[in-house]
């Protein structure tokens, strides 16, 4: 039989950030908050607790996100996650880059199995509150059950609650355009810490700290590599693989591979300063045993993969292998530098991103 307590003491012990955080985790095991159906793979069924309690346990218990729904409660042949228990470690990075304290008014977006909000609750104490939300009304439900006891607020929707101003936002899902509800409700001096990705098949969704600056504008800088699942009212269908039946128009080799990109996120930095594309890491389908490729595509139809030896190759009208090369060859002679050189301007008045660094600036249409 598993040892929970053991577990979760490991788990909380092994956080690396505050003494108050690691307090907060402590308070709350993070069993009493995951049903007892999982998903821990892409295919097949799920895992239910019964059936292999020992497997659960693990799985609960290891420093990676659960996903505790796929298909938004539905089925299909392969197990897409739709609602989770995040990353312990990454949970309380965003927890401290907000800056919860005691007496804060916190929203939450994305209540999910209500861990991270009743963490939250423990920080903030008698005197503050936290509010969450939650789009589906299952998960919300499942929520509401798991918090009882704790001074959370859940509400089922999409828009914060009318009349009330918080001290920070933390959002559990990823956007591309930052909801104007999230900083009508703050203060100037308020964080929203939230993930950003400028599309729904962005290859990660790095975690930016905004704060207003602005009736319609907040700003702050890039300070953790994350993947989050898509807001749902900002999901678009996932286009086709890009170049998919298409024919090569040229092959050229680059002085790079995708294991140097891989490297440090690299393609996240990338990603960043490349408006427009669409770019990942993955497989080719159909491409047999050929290992990891980086590929790019644009509405226009045009394409371009990055193969693991270096040689490149694409299609259409625009040259998505000059603007890769471009794009890292500016990096590279900026040596590299951190995520946290970058800095995200949400401007809803204009419908768009603008990510800035010492050397360049990055416009993307939301």
């Amino acid at each position: 039989m598993a040892d929970f307590q053991r577990m979760h003491a490991e788990l909380a012990a092994g956080l690396t950030t505050t003494d108050a955080i690691r307090a907060a985790f402590a308070d709350h095991p993070r069993h009493r908050f995951i049903p007892d159906l999982v998903w821990p793979d892409i295919q097949g069924l799920p895992l239910i607790r019964s059936a292999d309690p020992q497997r659960w346990a693990a799985y609960v218990y290891a420093s990676d996100p659960v996903v505790t729904q796929a298909n938004d409660g539905g089925s299909g042949a392969v197990n897409t996650p739709t609602s989770s228990s995040s990353a312990p470690q990454l949970m309380a990075d965003m927890i401290e880059a907000a800056g919860v304290e005691p007496g804060m008014r916190v929203l939450e977006i994305g209540t999910g199995t209500g861990w991270n909000a009743a963490i939250l609750a423990s920080l903030v104490g008698p005197t503050g509150s936290v509010t969450s939300i939650e789009i589906d009304p299952t998960v919300a439900q499942r929520a509401e059950r798991s918090l009882s006891g704790t001074d959370v607020t859940v509400v089922h929707g999409t828009e914060p609650p009318a009349g009330t101003d918080y001290d920070a936002v933390i959002a559990t899902c990823a956007v591309s355009r930052v909801p104007s509800g999230w900083i009508d409700c703050v203060g100037p001096d308020a964080r929203i810490v939230v993930p950003w990705g400028p599309n729904s098949d962005a290859h990660s969704s790095p975690v930016t700290v905004l704060r207003r600056t602005g009736p319609k504008s907040a700003a702050g800088p890039f300070v953790c590599e994350s993947f989050f699942m898509r807001d749902r009212t900002q999901r678009v269908p996932r286009g086709e693989f890009p170049g998919m039946g298409r024919e090569s128009e040229g092959t050229r080799v680059l002085p790079f591979a995708v294991e140097d990109l891989t490297e440090d996120d690299r393609v996240t930095r990338l990603m960043l300063m490349l408006p427009g594309v669409r770019i990942g890491i993955g497989m080719r389908p159909f491409s047999g045993d050929v290992g990891l490729i980086i590929y790019l595509g644009v509405p226009d139809g045009s394409w371009a993969y990055l193969w693991p030896d270096g040689a490149a190759h694409g299609g259409g009208p625009t040259d998505l292998v000059e603007r890769l090369r471009a794009a890292h060859d500016l990096l590279a002679g900026e040596g590299w530098p951190a995520l946290a050189e970058f800095s995200l301007e949400a401007d809803l008045g204009a419908g768009v991103c603008r990510v800035r660094a010492p050397f360049g600036e990055w416009e993307h249409a939301v």
